[in-house]
């Protein structure tokens, strides 16, 4: 809790540091917005001054415009006077000297101060010039640096603003925090306070219990010194004694487990009599076929040897329901009780003994074969593979039979397997059995190919062939139940393990197999002591009831011999009315005889009658005349008889109906005749047991 509160406390202060100096930065951004809205306000002041030149300006070049309009209009006015004072002067030449004098003289004055004015506008209007465009100039600059300046204000109020929400936020966020830490350290304050009461409530108690369980440790030892003349926990020898607890859920699913391997051995035992049989087959019909060739005499040795196979696979099967039947819901199973798995062992010995006797006339006649004239090289590699596919299935029986011997053992030499072994024992049949599923899968694939191959042999016969088949069939119905039982196995393997290597509380192991047996001797009799306890108690009869049912017991008991003579009569007459029975069960089993003769007779006379009127159809016209006359004279003969055989016919039916029916009444006289007796007998019985009770 205190660290916990340490952590949100430096979280706290790394939080208050990071917004410190996010408040620094944000003084600094807004000092250079302030900056910033400072020059261009200092911006717009210049730019109002240059307006105000720029008007000044536009005013005096208007001013200057609208003098040069006048002057303008005062040359107009001098050159319209120069006109008349030349019309004018064709009157004298006095008049005219004078007047060019002195209209030289104002057209010198005035083209002087003409040319002074034009070159003063020129002035003006290239000033003029030069100011407007320098006005523009400095109008788009100032803009665009406005624009500039706006769009990193927008920027800097933007970053402000995220700023500011976020500080908000994780100001909200930390006030919420520390709102929420408080009153977790409040909760966590009560409940030290509380667990500080418990505990000192937990030390008062542990210190009365212990000394309570001082007191009664004292007391124990007393009796124990006293009642007690051995504790038989000490030694294993007399330990294993003990009966175990018993897990009856274990028991069953053993049983249900054994049951599996027995299903599996079954099928394995089943496919390895027709693999060994159809080999058999197989060595007498090729290379050489014995009916049309003798065959070599090795092949007659292998052939001899495998006809003996039924007598070591059989007791396969045979050794694994013996241990079947071992494994009930009343034993306690364990590798030192299972005496029937040495049995087994010894069998998958037999066999092993088997297989090694006939390895060496297996690859003899493989090796036979390839030397054979039939064999092409395709077939020969495929004989190879099977010659060494052969010797590593020995092996693995080799291999599933010395583990499955240690694993018996415990039930004979228990000094010969320590429990510690028992996992490393187990995982290794696992690992056997997922071997022997690889060979067979190996001899399976091998033995499709050889089977292809050698019905490409011109000699090959659809002996060779159903041979051939019969044996990958068998083959893959033993790599079927190989794979079947090697998942089996390693799925149940903690279940073995931990079901099979239990024992006595505070054992090690049991010391022999005697003494497991006396261990389920024990067992027994505890179970029988403890179901003699659960026992209820009859339940006696009441002295009012007693006295009720005086009088039906004395009637009862002088009437058990007309009871016992009712009995022996109703019994008679359920004997004859069996062989009533009986009687009737054969006439009407003769009736249906008959009936089905007269139904034979029925169906010969029609077929008779079609047949005549076929042939009657087929003769001539003029002779059917002459058959007319005679079939007239033969048709109410033919009615007579089929009428008989229909009213025969009828009368048996009736007959077998009305037997059915006597029948089924015999039934329910039997019937009733047996329940009279029940009664009779269940009354007997009552009486008999109130008599024993009065």
């Amino acid at each position: 809790m205190a660290a916990g509160a340490a952590e949100l406390q430096g979280k706290y202060q790394k939080l208050a540091q990071e917004y410190s100096k996010l408040r620094a930065q944000n003084q600094v951004l807004k000092k250079g917005v302030v900056d910033e809205q400072a020059n261009s306000a200092s911006l717009k002041e210049q730019l109002k001054m240059k307006d105000q030149s720029l008007r000044k300006l536009q005013q005096e070049m208007d001013s200057l415009t609208f003098r040069n309009q006048q002057l303008a209009k005062r040359v107009e006015l001098l050159q319209d006077e120069l006109t008349l004072s030349e019309a004018r002067g064709k009157k004298s030449k006095k008049s005219v000297e004078s007047s060019s004098q002195l209209s030289q003289e104002q057209k010198s004055v005035f083209n002087e101060d003409l040319q002074k004015k034009i070159e003063e506008n020129e002035r003006l209007h290239i000033l003029f010039f030069e100011a407007d465009e320098q006005h523009k100039r400095l109008e788009a600059e100032l803009r665009t640096r406005l624009e500039v300046l706006e769009t990193d204000a927008a920027q800097h109020q933007a970053v402000v603003d995220s700023l500011t929400k976020k500080y908000t936020d994780a100001i909200e966020k930390l006030q919420n925090d520390k709102a929420k830490l408080e009153i977790k350290s409040q909760t966590l304050e009560r409940e030290a306070k509380d667990c500080r009461l418990r505990t000192e409530e937990c030390q008062q108690q542990l210190k009365n219990l212990q000394a309570a369980l001082g007191s009664r440790l004292e007391e124990s030892l007393c009796i124990i010194n006293e009642k007690v003349p051995f504790n038989d926990t000490r030694s294993n020898r007399y330990n294993a004694l003990n009966v175990p607890l018993h897990n009856r859920r274990y028991q069953l699913k053993l049983r249900d487990l054994a049951g599996k391997a027995l299903a599996f051995v079954q099928e394995l035992v089943t496919a390895l009599l027709n693999f060994h049989t159809y080999t058999e087959q197989k060595v007498q019909i090729f290379p050489i076929d014995s009916a049309t060739d003798t065959i070599s005499p090795l092949n007659q040795k292998f052939s001899q040897y495998l006809h003996e196979n039924a007598s070591y696979v059989r007791p396969l099967e045979e050794g694994m329901l013996h241990l079947f039947e071992s494994i009930t819901e009343d034993t306690v199973t364990v590798l030192e009780t299972t005496v029937k798995l040495k049995a087994f062992s010894e069998h998958l010995a037999s066999y092993l003994c088997f297989l090694r006797k006939i390895l060496p006339y297996q690859l003899k006649s493989l090796e036979e074969e390839c030397e054979s004239s039939l064999c092409t090289a395709a077939l020969r590699a495929r004989n190879m593979e099977l010659h060494r596919d052969m010797k590593r299935l020995t092996a693995v029986f080799e291999k599933l039979h010395t583990y499955v011997s240690l694993l018996a053992l415990p039930s004979t030499k228990p000094e010969g397997l320590l429990r510690t072994n028992y996992n490393f024992v187990f995982t290794n049949i696992a690992a056997s059995l997922h071997g022997f599923h690889d060979v067979l899968k190996d001899i399976s694939k091998h033995y499709s190919q050889k089977a292809t191959l050698e019905q490409d042999v011109p000699t090959a016969t659809q002996k060779l062939i159903t041979t051939n088949d019969c044996i990958l069939s068998s083959v893959a119905a033993l790599t079927n139940g190989a794979g079947k039982i090697a998942s089996f196995f390693s799925n149940n393997l903690d279940h073995f393990t931990a079901s099979l290597s239990y024992g006595p509380k505070g054992g090690t192991e049991f010391i022999s197999p005697l003494s497991a047996e006396c261990m389920l001797q024990y067992k027994k009799k505890a179970a029988a002591y403890m179901k003699s306890l659960k026992k209820p108690c009859a339940d006696s009869v009441p002295y009012e009831e007693a006295l009720a049912n005086r009088r039906v017991l004395l009637s009862s008991t002088e009437s058990r011999e007309g009871l016992a003579q009712q009995v022996q009569q109703s019994l008679e007459k359920i004997a004859k009315l069996e062989q009533e029975k009986e009687h009737w069960m054969l006439e009407a089993q003769l009736a249906k005889i008959k009936l089905e003769k007269e139904n034979q007779k029925l169906k010969n006379s029609l077929s008779a009658n079609l047949t005549e009127t076929m042939q009657e159809h087929s003769i001539l016209p003029n002779v059917a005349e002459q058959k007319k006359e005679t079939t007239e004279k033969r048709e109410p003969i033919k009615s007579t008889s089929l009428d008989e055989l229909m009213t025969t016919k009828r009368s048996y039916e009736d007959q077998l109906s009305m037997m059915s029916d006597h029948l089924c009444s015999m039934n329910e006289t039997l019937t009733k005749q047996r329940e009279e007796i029940d009664t009779l007998k269940m009354a007997s019985k009552g009486n008999s047991k109130k008599n024993k009770s009065r």
